[in-house]
């Protein structure tokens, strides 16, 4: 199968001079390729390069079986939409109007929209849900908003490639999201070619088939998401420290080193919320017994808490349950997080209870009748009722014990 646009042997940069070397892009209709990186690591001026408004260091771009720069201005524009970061300067201008500006291949020097000229205009507003703001003024318009017109007007070209600069900046996550699922809707179902970039690394993961990382140069790894991000090259690509980025939630996990003087049991997700939260409060965490395939072991590994753990659909065994039991003796206080009780875990809950009926304080994040039916009524366990109604309680419990000492 023909590719949309590719490369070959393409270094591109600015006055004959390479800033990134070896960029091979191979995409077919219906895909979208994505570019991530550092600010200042070129995904712009390999952009610009591919629209054809920057000449090549060396190497070719080709669409098609064409290439780029043998492609009249005229032409390019009906098989190609650009969309850059650029500000667009109207006035006095409606949405409708600067979608309509997406003609101009078809329509010649006068620009005179004929009916079909108006009824595809019309129809690339509506596939990005911009025509109820169609008649307003254009630099009225929110950014989100503006965003959605400027890729109507990219659809009206009837393109079979659209390139787009960090399409997202700027926006709100509700506007983020509007524009990549516009964005994968018209590949899925208009068979639309995209190339563009991202700062937001999540949603690049996540909604993309191609990515290339840019770095140093050079692409540092290009392939599927899942591929390429099961290698770490996340933390890599941006130098991060402090933080992780957890391939399984698709987000940044801030590192949590402290020694532990926190014990958490949780499961199936109960957990992750909580140790964020006292890592913010100050607190090291330890946590456990969790089952290696359980998002609470990901997110608690990811933070660099002191995770113990058990093999996958294994039953506790007593290697983890004593590593967990001093851990609970080191202890200021214990959190049960609430997680669902099954053969498997029942140590955790006797962990807790053996801990509880020695007097160590215990926050459980279950119905009060239900914690006075595993914990019984002691004055050191106290229920909690959300993540926030805890936080309170651990603050009251800290500053009670500290003014006590």
């Amino acid at each position: 199968m023909t590719a949309v646009i590719r490369t070959e042997h393409l270094d591109v940069g600015y006055e004959r001079r390479p800033l990134i070397r070896g960029v091979d892009i191979r995409a077919l209709r219906g895909q979208t390729i994505c570019l991530i990186g550092p600010n200042g690591a070129g995904k712009s001026t390999i952009l610009r390069t591919l629209s054809g408004m920057l000449a090549p260091v060396s190497g070719t771009v080709y669409i098609g079986d064409n290439n780029l720069n043998r492609i009249k201005a005229n032409d390019r524009a009906r098989r190609m939409a650009v969309v850059l970061t650029d500000r667009v300067q109207v006035s006095m201008t409606t949405a409708r109007e600067v979608a309509a500006m997406g003609r101009l291949p078809y329509t010649g020097f006068m620009g005179r929209l004929s009916p079909k000229d108006r009824r595809i205009m019309e129809e690339a507003l509506a596939s990005v849900g911009a025509a109820d703001i169609a008649d307003r003024f254009y630099t009225s318009l929110s950014d989100g908003e503006k965003q959605k017109v400027l890729l109507a007007r990219a659809l009206a070209q009837q393109p079979e490639l659209i390139i787009l600069d960090e399409p997202t900046s700027h926006l709100d996550i509700k506007h983020k999201v509007e524009v990549v699922r516009i964005l994968n809707g018209l590949s899925r179902n208009q068979g639309l070619t995209v190339v563009l970039s991202l700062h937001d690394v999540d949603i690049a993961i996540k909604s993309c088939q191609t990515v290339l990382m840019i770095k140093n140069g050079m692409v540092v790894a290009q392939g599927k998401p899942e591929d390429i991000v099961a290698r770490n090259t996340i933390g890599k690509l941006y130098d991060i420290e402090g933080a992780t980025y957890n391939s399984v939630t698709g987000g940044l996990e801030i590192r949590n080193e402290k020694a532990p003087e926190v014990f958490i049991a949780a499961g199936a997700g109960t957990g992750a919320p909580v140790y964020r939260m006292l890592s913010r409060m100050g607190y090291g965490v330890a946590t456990g017994i969790l089952q290696e395939n359980d998002i609470d072991f990901r997110v608690a590994k990811s933070m660099g808490l002191t995770v113990i753990s058990e093999k996958s659909f294994e039953p506790i065994g007593w290697k983890a349950a004593a590593a967990a039991r001093i851990n609970v003796r080191k202890s200021r206080f214990l959190i049960d997080c609430g997680f669902p009780l099954g053969n498997l875990n029942r140590v955790n809950l006797r962990l807790l209870r053996t801990a509880a009926r020695k007097g160590m304080p215990l926050f459980s994040m279950r119905g009060e009748e239900e914690v006075r039916r595993l914990f019984g009524g002691g004055r050191n366990v106290i229920s909690a009722r959300s993540a926030s109604d805890l936080s309170e309680k651990i603050l009251a419990q800290d500053s009670g014990t500290r003014a006590g000492t």
